[in-house]
């Protein structure tokens, strides 16, 4: 027969379990098969399951170790001054960086925040905000109501977010962006190095004009 401490205990531990589960965010977890997320690294897990209520921030500091722009990206990254600067601006590097991650209260996604040194002027900031909404399961607002959908790939020690497609949209008006006025497939990868370290790398390369932008940089736990 279980003592009365021992049916205490049982009592505490689904309460605790229960309290844990509160403090993850599934979202991310979901747009992916479970075994695929399953056998990613336990750091790479650990930062895409962070549930961030209130004023909770999560932030991570390193370097952009390189930024690649060629003519045509240069060009589409003065474009999108217009809406707000989403891509880097110039080429260059190392430079310092820093990410905040924060609730995005509008849509109950994620705001993304991101500083960019620059050896000559001030740092770029560069906002976006991730929704768990659209066809895809997950949407990138970039600014002047422009956006891409994503898709999710886990691969062995990396988490992969491809561009699906782009569009614009003004509260319940929505308008897909055709192939030939988008910038091109964008691809944005995480992978794990190892003791709460990881690569952050951002490509976007067009059918016509190839690669227009490349971006390395390395990043830590703060």
């Amino acid at each position: 027969m279980r003592s009365g401490a021992e049916r205490q205990i049982e009592a505490v531990i689904p309460a605790a379990r229960d309290a844990g589960d509160r403090l993850t965010d599934d979202r991310f977890r979901q747009l992916v098969p479970r075994a695929d997320w399953d056998a990613l690294p336990a750091d790479v897990r650990r930062r895409f399951s962070k549930r961030l209520c209130g004023t909770a921030v999560a932030t991570y500091s390193g370097e952009i170790v390189w930024t690649r722009l060629s003519r045509a990206g240069w060009l589409l990254a003065q474009l999108c001054r217009l809406i707000g600067a989403p891509l880097p601006t110039s080429a260059g590097g190392p430079a310092p960086a820093a990410v905040a991650v924060s609730k995005d209260h509008t849509s109950g996604g994620q705001c993304w925040t991101r500083l960019y040194g620059r050896t000559r002027g001030h740092p770029q900031v560069i906002h976006s905000a991730k929704s768990f909404a659209g066809p895809t399961g997950l949407e990138e607002h970039i600014g002047g109501g422009f956006g891409m959908a994503l898709t999710v790939r886990a691969e062995a020690d990396a988490l992969i977010f491809m561009s699906d497609h782009y569009f614009w949209q003004h509260r319940r008006l929505r308008f897909r962006l055709p192939r030939w006025l988008a910038p091109g497939a964008t691809v944005v990868t995480h992978q794990h190095l190892g003791s709460g370290r990881f690569a952050f790398d951002l490509k976007i390369t067009h059918p016509l004009f190839g690669e227009l932008l490349n971006q390395h940089g390395l990043f830590r736990d703060a």
